[in-house]
């Protein structure tokens, strides 16, 4: 089992950047493929970004893809995204994630096992 706890959230203006970071548990996080959702207010959790347990493969949610960046240090048991040009659309609790089963980086919320609390980010326009 792994436990993921989220960081690094906050307020941001229009254009900005913040990195957040999700600290796992355990000596097994090489083990797990790795994903960031979100969830806006009134909205259904949507996927971001993730990564494949050797991070040699990751995959983004086409609103992201060129602004954010998924990357994973297995030697200290984190995994982040680097968010720039942020959009007030961007505004949501992001949340981190783990699969135990597959490899692979992938968009498939029901196939993670382990859930942060989450983070709540805030971009004001």
């Amino acid at each position: 089992q792994v436990q993921l706890v989220e960081s690094g959230g906050g307020l941001v203006q229009a254009g900005g950047s913040l990195r957040l970071s999700c600290a796992a548990s355990g000596r097994t996080f090489s083990s797990y493929s790795m994903g960031w959702f979100r969830q806006a207010p009134g909205k259904e959790r949507e996927f971001v970004a993730a990564i494949s347990r050797s991070g040699g493969m990751t995959y983004y949610a086409e609103s992201v893809k060129g602004r954010f960046t998924i990357s994973r240090d297995s030697a200290v048991n984190t995994v982040s995204l680097q968010m720039n040009s942020m959009k007030p659309e961007d505004t949501a609790v992001y949340y981190c994630a783990a699969d135990r089963d597959c490899a692979r980086a992938h968009a498939m919320q029901d196939k993670y096992d382990y859930w942060g609390q989450g983070t709540q980010v805030t971009v004001s326009s």
